[in-house]
């Protein structure tokens, strides 16, 4: 079955109609929308990247019959030529955050990885994203500083604070993970104009068109 999750992008878009579900985890509660396939909504109750129960959210994905993951990120551009607006299909990332596990011992941990199949067939969906790239996670919810940003710049293309976990618990549960990023902003000191969190919500909105058509491509022909 197929699972998308769903974040600041999809704050001012329509979204398929599916049942609201709360699923009971070892990790804890999580809210689900299900159907045909099922999303979920990964701040729920409000909650900023770094107060977000990913454990619980994967788990509840995994319980309700999840085995293949599009994940919905928003970024910003480390690169003056992923501009803003444009949509990017990582296949790695790198992780400046701590990430949870469901495992109590390294040595039942699996590689993490993104999936390039799902990630291919994606692209075969949405040909005007980039295919390729590193996408790097900061803990949130500040945004990084031009010094950080310059930094990240060296090893990845894109910033966000939520895929690395995602695809990281996601792959530990057995379940195939690909990524969508809208990239939203420059990132800080890269634009011409101070990166507000506003700046951010303003670009989801002027694409939630875009969004709501790429979601409904996705569960046609994916789900």
């Amino acid at each position: 079955m197929l699972g998308i999750i769903g974040g600041t992008s999809f704050l001012f878009s329509t979204l398929p109609p599916l049942e609201k579900e709360n699923v009971s985890t070892p990790f804890g509660m999580a809210e689900i929308l299900s159907g045909d396939i099922v999303m979920l909504m990964r701040h729920q109750n409000g909650l900023p990247p770094h107060r977000i129960n990913y454990r619980a959210n994967l788990a509840a994905l995994a319980i309700a019959g999840v085995d293949r993951i599009v994940a919905f990120g928003s970024s910003g551009s480390l690169k003056p030529e992923i501009k803003p607006g444009s949509l990017l299909i990582p296949t790695d990332y790198i992780s400046l955050a701590d990430i949870p596990s469901i495992h109590d011992h390294a040595t039942e941990h699996v590689r993490p990885e993104l999936s390039t199949n799902l990630g291919k067939d994606l692209f075969r969906l949405v040909p005007s994203a980039q295919f390729g790239g590193v996408y790097v996670q900061t803990c949130g919810p500040r945004i990084e500083t031009v010094a950080e940003v310059n930094a990240l710049a060296r090893v990845a293309d894109i910033v966000g604070m939520t895929v690395a976990s995602e695809a990281t618990l996601a792959c530990e549960l057995g379940m195939e993970f690909a990524a969508l990023c809208t990239v939203d902003n420059y990132a800080n000191g890269l634009g011409g104009e101070v990166l507000t969190y506003e700046h951010i919500l303003a670009t989801s909105k002027e694409y939630r068109t875009r969004t709501e058509e790429i979601v409904m491509k996705i569960i046609r022909h994916l789900g």
